[in-house]
């Protein structure tokens, strides 16, 4: 198994079919991918940079990766070994961005330090726990080019903040090759993200490529020690919600002795609907099973 390294210099900011790959691998290989922020670095400081904002740079991924060995229509297995970040972070709200644009009166651009040893961000001078995570990580949709602020099946914008070290993620793959890409990553971030941002960072993220042998799925799922998450976007949160709900039962029912509805009441006595982020063009769910459910069951997934 090869180990490769891709600089951020290798970006872009719609993932689509039509992406020259920067980077093939192959099943079982480990790449270093480095990340720009979420503003491709054009804010250096709290004063006057916002303005000259160039709207186009937003999101940007690193890559894509071409996996050898993944084909249309596989389930592509991404393992995040580690996510390693900057000691700085950005954050913006203002008017019109995010659930509480409505009411602000002001851009606000902020810059904090993040201490990557206490895993700690100073927040006015109340220590927040740094939760490293990514936001964009994906692979390239069916048909047309998605722009990296949107979240889909593909994966995209979903801002989940499960998406960090440990966590094994598996993505539907529509092209040979899956051409992934990952950017947008996060030193700390909320459920939500509701001010349009979270602690916004450059970072180092180290992933091992695999394909799944029996996790079918159309959206994206996350499995960690905690259990299984399914992610689903749509511009409708509650239709987000009702489908990451039936999708999580398809996906895992059949796996079990119990009737439909007994399952159902098994998910509403041992489940939980989450919400990962409420301020993209589709918002994002995710419906979580714990661990000890799966185990009870049998249910393993490779």
């Amino acid at each position: 198994m090869a180990h490769h390294k891709l600089s951020k210099d290798n970006l872009f900011y719609a993932m689509s079919k039509e992406n020259e790959p920067k980077l093939t691998v192959k099943l079982g290989d480990t790449v270093d991918i480095e990340t720009h922020d979420c503003f491709t670095g054009q804010i250096t400081s709290e004063e006057g940079s916002f303005g000259g904002l160039d709207w186009e740079r937003i999101n940007p991924a690193t890559g894509p990766v071409y996996v050898d060995g993944v084909k249309s229509g596989d389930v592509l297995k991404i393992t995040i070994n580690s996510i390693d970040i900057s000691d700085t972070g950005v954050m913006v709200t203002g008017p019109g961005m995010g659930v509480m644009g409505d009411t602000l009166k002001e851009t606000l651009v902020r810059i904090y330090d993040v201490d990557t040893k206490n895993n700690t961000v100073n927040f006015n001078g109340l220590p927040l726990p740094v939760n490293k995570m990514i936001g964009v990580i994906g692979v390239a949709p069916p048909d047309e080019a998605v722009n990296n602020g949107t979240p889909d099946t593909h994966g995209g914008n979903m801002d989940c903040l499960k998406i960090t070290e440990g966590i094994t993620l598996y993505l539907p793959v529509y092209h040979d090759g899956a051409l992934f890409g990952l950017g947008d990553v996060h030193a700390a971030m909320a459920d939500g993200e509701v001010s349009v941002s979270g602690l916004e960072v450059s970072a180092s993220v180290n992933v091992t490529f695999e394909k799944a042998k029996n996790l079918p799925t159309e959206h994206p799922v996350i499995i960690n020690d905690e259990g299984i998450y399914l992610n689903v976007s749509d511009e409708s949160l509650d239709t987000a919600v009702d489908t990451s709900v039936h999708k999580m039962a398809e996906l895992l029912q059949p796996k079990t002795d119990l009737s439909m509805e007994e399952f159902t009441m098994l998910m509403s006595l041992g489940g939980q609907t989450q919400i990962n982020q409420v301020v993209d063009p589709k918002k994002t769910a995710r419906y979580f099973m714990p661990q000890y459910i799966l185990d009870h069951y049998g249910i393993e997934f490779n």
